[in-house]
């Protein structure tokens, strides 16, 4: 099984696992960790913190796990769920 961490900044854990759910994943859990399951993938919601920048300026921090069968369908997996998560400034 291969597998990837990845942390996402200033995205909420609800949209997080929202787009699991969009890429074909089943939710199994609904606490920490929070669990996706798809048919040759998997992923997890692992953590999540607060991290200040200033004493005003804080974002949450989440640790995301993904697994899959293959490489080929990991990379793919994370191509696709970074899309997701791509924020353009305005």
């Amino acid at each position: 099984m291969e597998k990837r961490d990845l942390e996402f900044r200033g995205i909420r854990i609800e949209h997080l696992g929202m787009y699991f759910e969009e890429l074909g994943a089943i939710p199994v859990t609904d606490k920490f960790p929070y669990i996706y399951e798809a048919e040759n993938w998997s992923g997890y919601i692992l953590s999540e913190e607060e991290i200040s920048f200033t004493s005003s300026f804080k974002v949450n921090k989440v640790k995301v796990r993904f697994c899959a069968n293959e490489v080929q369908t990991l990379d793919e997996l994370i191509k696709n769920y970074r899309y997701k998560t791509t924020r353009i400034g305005g």
